[in-house]
C-alpha cells in the first residue's frame, strides 16, 4: 500500500471523527469511511498518528472536557456525560491519566496541561509534496497576503527551546507536537502558540534560534511548564502577514510558503517601517483551513524611502 494511500485513508478517518465527535463512534464506521477492513484501518491509523482511533477519540474528548472545566460552570458529572463517559469515576481516572491531574484540582489550579491537538495528517505530507515540487521548479509568482501592524505591550514569553531544530517540522521531531496543546491550554494567553525564530540575544548556550512559545500578560504569575522558561518582551510593533483561508487540506504547505514568500518580497520601508528581527522573535502560527497561514515579524518605524 502506497504511503499517500495510507495518508488519504487516515485523513478520511480523522474527518469522520471530527464530524461525529459528539456521538458514539464505532470502529466499523471509521473503517467504512477509510474503505478498508477494521484491522487494517486501525493498523494504519496507529502507524501514522501514533495512537489507536479509540485513544485518539478519547484524547479529543478529554481535551474538550478540560476546556469546559476552565470556561464553564458545569459540574464535573455533566461534563463527563457530555464527553460520553458513563461515570464520574471513569472520567476522573481517564482525565488523570491523560493530563496528570484530577479534574477538580485542574479546575481550581488551572495549570498548563498538554491539550491534544487534532493535526490533519495530510498537512505534513502535503507540505513535503509541495517542497518536492518547489525543488523541481521554483515559482516566480508573488502571492498577496493581508498585512497589518499591531502594537504589542510589554509582556512575557513562555518558550520551549530546541537543541537541534531549525523549523516547525524539525522542532516537532525533536520535542514532539505536544507543545501546541500545552501552550494553548494557558487561558490568559495573548495569542495562539507559535514556532519562534529567536534573536541572538534570546538564544542560550546549547540551543538553536528555533523555539516554540506563547505570549502572556506581563503580570502573569502562573506556573511555567516543565522544560520551559520565561523572558520579558518590551513594548513594540509587529507586522502580521496572513494568507486567505483554504478549502483543501492539501493547501496547508502552500499557504505557509505563500506567507514566507510575501515576507521576503515585501518592502516595509515604503510605509515607514523596517524589519527588526534583533528586537523580538518572529512568530509562525502555522496554518488552518479557517485562518489560512499567519506569521508575525517585529518592526520599527523608519524614514520613508522616496
Amino acid at each position: 500500500m502506497e504511503r499517500w494511500e495510507k495518508v488519504q485513508a487516515v485523513q478520511k478517518m480523522q474527518d469522520y471523527i471530527k464530524d461525529n465527535i459528539n456521538k458514539e463512534i464505532k470502529i466499523e464506521e471509521l473503517a467504512k469511511a477509510a474503505g478498508y477492513s477494521k484491522r487494517h484501518a486501525v493498523r494504519i491509523f496507529k502507524e501514522l498518528i501514533g495512537r489507536t482511533p479509540l485513544e485518539y477519540i478519547r484524547a479529543i474528548r478529554l481535551t474538550e472536557s478540560a476546556k469546559n472545566l476552565l470556561y464553564s460552570q458545569d459540574n464535573i458529572l455533566d461534563i463527563a456525560v457530555n464527553c460520553l463517559f458513563d461515570t464520574h469515576e471513569g472520567f476522573t481516572r481517564a482525565f488523570s491519566n491523560e493530563f496528570g491531574i484530577a479534574p477538580q484540582k485542574y479546575r481550581n489550579e488551572k495549570p498548563p496541561v498538554k491539550y491534544f491537538v487534532q493535526y490533519p495528517i495530510k498537512h505534513y505530507y502535503s507540505y513535503l509534496k509541495n517542497k518536492e515540487k518547489e525543488n523541481m521548479k521554483k515559482s516566480e509568482t508573488i502571492d498577496l497576503c493581508m498585512i497589518s501592524i499591531v502594537k504589542r505591550p510589554k509582556r512575557k514569553l513562555i518558550l520551549m527551546r530546541a537543541s537541534n531544530a531549525h523549523d516547525y517540522w524539525s522542532f516537532c521531531e525533536e520535542k514532539s507536537c505536544d507543545w501546541e496543546g500545552l501552550f494553548n491550554s494557558i487561558d490568559c494567553k495573548m495569542d495562539k502558540a507559535a514556532i519562534l525564530e529567536l534573536p541572538k540575544e534570546f538564544i542560550t548556550e546549547g540551543t538553536t534560534n528555533c523555539a516554540a512559545g506563547v505570549e502572556v500578560p506581563y503580570e502573569y504569575a502562573g506556573k511555567i511548564p516543565e522544560g520551559c522558561d520565561c523572558v520579558v518582551l518590551t513594548e513594540g510593533e509587529m507586522m502580521y502577514f496572513q494568507s486567505e483561508p483554504f478549502e483543501n487540506e492539501d493547501e496547508f504547505g502552500k499557504a505557509i510558503d505563500k506567507v514566507n514568500r510575501a515576507i521576503k518580497a515585501y518592502n516595509p520601508k515604503q510605509y515607514g517601517y523596517e524589519y527588526a528581527l534583533e528586537l523580538a522573535p518572529k512568530y509562525n502560527y502555522g496554518a488552518s483551513k479557517e485562518m489560512g497561514a499567519k506569521q508575525a515579524v517585529p518592526v520599527l518605524k523608519s524614514f520613508i524611502e522616496i
